[in-house]
């Protein structure tokens, strides 16, 4: 496989979702019904929910925050699940920590996306850290997670965290500095999608590797690992960076929330 295929997911809110988002604080809200990610045409993930806390759309996607029965508040963005409050720092330690434990001394870190803010707050616990660098597109979304969730307050708050409201691309690009760690918390790579070009073998190898250190280390999710979804994004993923980076590994583990194996692609510059 080459670069990143065309990839479509079809996920969408269930007819009580629609019905509800234009008065998201109206009674209705505390109806005992589901939220509904369709995975493909024939299978699909159901979540019972409490209440829709909020329902909006900034200029690049839907967002909405959910309150589950089973995972607490969920942040769900496209109609695709992106955290819960039960396991998200499953998601987040596992993107984060191996990269830092495996670097001698890392300093520097740029994070392409985590709008939510947690990815930042998982770096900004190691005290070798001096600056970490967020860059999200969206700056509905950034405020959004800052106002409400309150997990992360600290982190938005924190004095060596820098955020930019910009395509990561383009920053990456138009920076001069160098950083020991990148790190893609970004959507999967769906063609027309505003994060496809970040998944390709010319950004790999034109903008992202030059900005590594020399010993630097960049680690990505890659989306669904499981025995019969690998195939979706995860295997094209790690293959496109296979092109470009010499020294390569993967790992997953299981993320209930996502109902489903999640993987991690991490390199080392050499």
């Amino acid at each position: 496989m080459g670069e990143a295929p065309e990839i479509f997911y079809v996920n969408g809110f269930s007819k009580f979702f629609h019905e509800t988002q234009q008065n998201p604080c109206s009674d209705q809200n505390h109806d005992p019904s589901w939220y509904e990610e369709i995975i493909d045409d024939d299978l699909k993930w159901s979540y019972k929910l409490n209440s829709v806390l909020y329902k909006g759309i900034s200029e690049y996607q839907e967002i909405a925050l959910l309150d589950t029965k089973s995972f607490g508040k969920a942040l769900v963005i496209d109609g695709k699940m992106q955290s819960a409050e039960m396991d998200e720092f499953i998601y987040h330690e596992c993107l984060i920590h191996p990269s830092l434990l495996c670097h001698p001394n890392p300093k520097r870190v740029f994070i392409m996306g985590g709008g939510e803010g947690s990815t930042a707050r998982e770096a900004l616990k190691h005290n070798s850290i001096d600056r970490v660098v967020m860059c999200d597109i969206d700056q509905e979304v950034v405020s959004f997670c800052q106002k409400y969730l309150v997990v992360n307050k600290e982190a938005f708050s924190h004095k060596k965290l820098e955020l930019v409201i910009n395509d990561a691309k383009a920053e990456l690009e138009k920076r001069k500095d160098k950083f020991d760690i990148i790190v893609g918390d970004l959507a999967d790579p769906l063609e027309d999608g505003p994060c496809y070009q970040l998944y390709t073998k010319s950004f790999y190898e034109k903008i992202l590797k030059p900005k590594l250190n020399d010993n630097g280390i960049f680690v990505t999710q890659a989306g669904p690992a499981g025995i019969f979804t690998h195939k979706e994004v995860f295997t094209s993923i790690y293959n496109t960076i296979k092109q470009v980076f010499k020294y390569v590994m993967v790992y997953s583990t299981h993320v209930p929330s996502f109902a489903d194996t999640w993987g991690w692609v991490m390199v080392r510059k050499k």
